[in-house]
Parts: structure tokens; sequence; C-alpha cells
């Protein structure tokens, strides 16, 4: 029996305006009704991902920058894994030595020395993920979500690096051309025995600390609700998912998922756009899986 569902959150709970719908949260709704927990665990860090869920009214543990935090209902930090900040110096070197724009995620936020690239990168990426949407039209979503975002822009990425009190969690590389462009930073960290690179979106890659991933989170999260990760569920569209899915006993890849995550998970669901959270909390309780 699932005690806990764990979803993750863009281009999964949310849809492609980046908001959770109704259907979604009375899906969780009813999960909570049965006694069934819920939390999230996105790539996202908790500044960035708490509007979104607040707004939907959906308050619950979160698993934060693909398993390097993890917040308690209430929103209280209870671990944190960084990364040190000599390695993060030098990836963002490299990252701009290949004119690619990048952020940091940290202990006290998320950063960005590119408020321009910004929002081109916010732009680009709302407007193919909205076919429909025209460039204004994009360009005005990306300007409002900018303000729900809780982005701090510094002149040079140096002064949080040289700031004691601030721990670095990830880097968030991207490119409005995709993958292609991103493979070189690939290339030049894989090798890194202390990160792990993964993707949550067509036009980035993340970078973390290798015990900051999803599924390992998701491990240490089930020891400390006393529940078997046969009984929890996880629900996720791309590879920085890749991990907690396979952990879990239940999981489910979304519709709009990437072609080797779908091979991962053992159930599939609907896309984002069409409720394919709901679709799979319901199918799991009515299915007894």
């Amino acid at each position: 029996m699932i005690e806990l569902i764990v979803s993750d959150m863009d281009g999964t709970l949310l849809n492609n305006k980046l908001a959770v719908s109704d259907t979604n949260r009375q899906a969780i709704e009813f999960a909570q009704s049965k006694g069934i927990k819920f939390m999230v665990a996105t790539g996202r860090g908790y500044t960035e991902a708490v509007p979104a869920l607040h707004e939907a009214g959906i308050y619950c543990p979160m698993i934060t920058v693909n398993g390097g935090q993890l917040y308690d209902e209430e929103g209280t930090l209870v671990e944190n894994i960084g990364i040190d900040k000599k390695r993060i110096k030098n990836i963002l070197n490299f990252v701009k030595s290949k004119g690619l724009y990048a952020e940091v995620v940290t202990t006290e936020g998320v950063y960005s020395d590119d408020k321009v690239g910004r929002i081109e990168t916010m732009t680009t990426l709302l407007q193919k993920t909205n076919p429909d949407t025209t460039f204004k039209m994009a360009l005005i979503l990306a300007l409002g979500r900018l303000e729900l975002l809780n982005i701090h822009y510094v002149d040079d990425f140096d002064e949080i690096l040289n700031k004691e009190s601030s721990e670095m969690l990830k880097v968030l590389v991207f490119s409005n051309i995709g993958q292609p462009e991103l493979q070189v930073i690939r290339d030049e960290f894989e090798s890194d025995s202390e990160l792990v690179i993964t993707s949550s979106f067509f036009n980035n890659i993340e970078i973390n600390h290798v015990q900051a991933q999803k599924g390992i989170a998701l491990e240490r999260v089930a020891k400390h609700m006393k529940i078997p990760l046969k009984n929890i569920m996880a629900i996720g569209d791309n590879f920085n998912d890749a991990s907690m899915l396979e952990k879990a006993g239940v999981s489910f890849a979304m519709g709009n998922a990437e072609l080797g995550v779908k091979k991962i998970a053992k159930y599939e669901t609907g896309t984002n756009n069409d409720h394919g959270v709901a679709d799979a909390i319901f199918r799991c309780i009515n299915e007894n899986l």
C-alpha cells in the first residue's frame, strides 16, 4: 500500500505555464484524505519552488536542489549537501569561457550575474513549451514568473563565493540551442567523482554534489519517515528524476517524459498539461498499485 507520493515539479506537477492545475491539487488533497503523505522533489531551490506550491495551497515536505536540501512541512531546513567553493569557481570560469549563461543555487537563494540572460532563458523555455504562445506573450509570462522566483542578481559571482555564510549547492548551465551546446560542460566535469550532472529541461544541465540526488535523498526520507521504499510512489519527467524513479516501489513517467525516463519507470501517465500527476495518483489508489 502506498504511504507516500513524491512528485517532481517542472514538467510534472507544473504545467507549461509553470502552475499547478486545480485537477492536480484536488488529486493531492484526495490522496491526503486517504492518509497518504505528499511531498515534492525538485531541482529548484526552496525560494524558487514554494511560490507555485503555495499559490495552489500546497504545503508539504520538500526535497530541493535535486537532493541538496531537505525541508519539512513548516519550511525548516533539515539537511544540506553542497559543493566546495573551489569547484564552483572552476565550473563558473569554464562556463563563462564558453559563453554560456549560468546560475548558482546557494543556501541563501538563487543567484544570477546576468538579468537579461535570465529573462531570455525563461522566455525561450516558455515559448518552446507553449508553441502557440508568441514571443511577446512568452516574455510577459517570463517577467511575471521572474517576480515570483526570488532570483538575486550580482555583478560578479565572486560576491557570493567570497561570502563565508553562503554554501554552494548547485550550478545550472543554460543554452537556448539545447543539449548539443551543453555537451562541452558535461565532457569537462563528468569525470569528477564528487559531482553528478543531470538535466531537468531541454535547455539546461544541473551540476550537484554526487550525494545530492533525488533517489539518495528519497532513501533518507524513507528512513526518517519509517516508510519502506516499496510503499513510495514517485512521478517525474526528466533525467534528474531517474534515481528516485529507480528507488520507489511504484514509479510513473509523465507522457511528456524523455524516452530514457519512460524506460526506467514502471508506468506512464498523461502529460503535465493534461494533469498527468492527478491521473497517476487516482490510478495508484484505485488500482491499489
